[in-house]
């Protein structure tokens, strides 16, 4: 039989295909701004030859990107083949800000890239050079199928074109790595391939049963419970919201930087961990936007998804999504910065010690070994069922400077995609310092989407307030008790 090469997408990433209608876009993304330093052309612009360069000789590194989808005959699950007519020049684009390229101008172009689908037929994904931003700068715009990679598998991609230090050990001058693409299999080897996983995911787990019942059954066990909560859960709807209406396929990106030694503080002085602080920002934030809209929150059942990563050692640098799904109530009817977060511990905590997680993942790796599509028909159904008004995603990322071919990155304001009914999705990324805001809407819902923006901006100030002023009494105690 001759050689051939594919890869089998989980039930997970074939779900982010599905869900995706031509309004909800499922690609994640960044915008990240860059000094343009040693980039800069003699002719004043940016060296896009060289970043061109740098991503041909990256690519071995990241197979993936050379891919596109193939569908398996009868079955339709789709798979990853080698793209032979894969053209880099197709996917590494350019383009430019008019004057005086500042960044709302960068914002508006963003927005219009990442209302534009992945084109199928191709690998999928796009990296935009964005010349033109002032104070000598310039920007990439990263557009990723969420069926290809999570938030925190693209972290680990970073390596392929960024480095630590600001040398250049990137050997521009030798052509990249040789490859050519492996030949791609016929219908009948897809789907005989997928006729035997199906098979033989229950064939493994009764040669399981044979040799360990009682492991099996303890584990059936703790999965049916893990399941019933997570069907419970999707089947429970969060209030409705102005935030989940019809939205179309138009797109605001707006974003926000804050210092994470201060949210740091605040988490030390009032507990909770720093994705805690996040939240209670969150909710606070929506809080006034809602209220300068005249919106009601009184009462509100609003409810967060946040994706947790189940990476293992062993996964780490696979690509694919190894992601689980929890929800939380954020408390938007607490007028209280202090006692918002402390609810919203509470709320986390709860959401940790159920089995939401377990559950998630058992599902998918059901579907993945039976019907791929029940995991997708459960997806499109609890995402009309209304189980979460708003996604919140926060990864994080090196602690230090990093640079492509010595320009430093200043910033990278990440990117969630919306799910059916959702307008607003927020994403964070911490980096040298910082935690960087993403915030992705639909243009028409959300038009005063910077509102949002600078409420979440207040928030933070009056948490550090309420830090302070913790701080402070508790000095004021402990000085107390040393004079008694």
């Amino acid at each position: 039989m001759a050689y051939s090469h594919f890869e089998r997408l989980s039930a997970l990433d074939d779900s982010f295909l599905e869900l995706e209608d031509g309004v909800s876009h499922m690609h994640i993304g960044a915008v990240a701004i860059f000094e343009a330093g040693p980039l800069t052309s003699p002719e004043g612009g940016i060296d896009i030859g060289r970043i061109e360069a740098a991503v041909a000789a990256g690519l071995h590194r990241i197979p993936r990107y050379r891919q596109k989808l193939a569908r398996v005959p009868l079955f339709d699950h789709p798979v990853w083949v080698d793209d032979a007519r894969f053209n880099l020049h197709y996917h590494v684009r350019h383009t430019h800000l008019p004057a005086p390229g500042d960044e709302r101008s960068l914002k508006r172009l963003a927005g219009r890239l990442m209302s534009q689908e992945l084109d199928r037929g191709k690998p999928l994904w796009e990296l935009w050079v964005v010349e033109g931003l002032e104070g000598g700068r310039f920007a990439i715009v990263t557009k990723v199928h969420h069926c290809m990679i999570d938030g925190v598998g693209s972290v680990e991609l970073t390596g392929a074109m960024m480095r630590p230090t600001p040398d250049d050990d990137l050997n521009l001058e030798a052509p990249p790595p040789a490859w050519a693409p492996r030949p791609a299999p016929s219908g009948s080897e897809l789907f005989l391939s997928e006729l035997g996983h199906r098979v033989g995911t229950p064939l493994s787990l009764l040669r399981h049963l044979v040799s360990d019942p009682a492991s099996v059954v303890h584990g059936v066990r703790d999965t049916a419970r893990g399941i019933a909560t997570v069907v419970a859960t999707g089947m429970s709807p969060a209030s409705a919201s102005p935030l989940n209406v019809e939205i179309g396929p138009h797109r605001r990106f707006d974003w926000l930087d804050m210092d994470l030694e201060e949210i740091r503080k605040i988490r030390k002085a009032l507990g909770g961990t720093v994705n805690d602080v996040v939240l209670a920002i969150t909710a606070g934030a929506l809080r006034r936007f809602l209220h300068r809209r005249g919106d009601d929150v009184d009462g509100l059942d609003f409810r967060v998804m946040m994706p947790v990563n189940v990476r293992t050692t062993e996964t780490r640098n696979q690509l694919g999504n190894r992601v689980a799904m929890l929800t939380a109530r954020l408390p938007l009817d607490e007028p209280s910065a202090r006692h918002r977060l402390e609810r919203v511990i509470e709320e986390t905590t709860r959401s940790k010690q159920s089995s939401q997680a377990t559950g998630m993942q058992a599902l998918e790796e059901i579907s993945d070994g039976t019907f791929t599509t029940l995991f997708t028909e459960f997806a499109r159904l609890t995402a009309m069922s209304r189980p979460f008004n708003v996604v919140v995603t926060n990864v994080p990322g090196p602690p230090f400077p990093i640079y492509l071919l010595g320009a430093k990155m200043q910033s990278v304001a990440p990117l969630v995609p919306l799910f059916t009914n959702q307008a607003l999705g927020i994403a964070l990324f911490s980096y040298d310092g910082k935690l960087f805001w993403g915030f992705n809407a639909d243009w028409d819902v959300l038009p005063d989407l910077h509102e949002l923006v600078l409420a979440a901006q207040h928030e933070l100030e009056a948490l550090a307030s309420a830090a302070s002023l913790a701080g402070a009494v508790e000095a004021t105690e402990m000085a107390a008790a040393r004079s008694a």
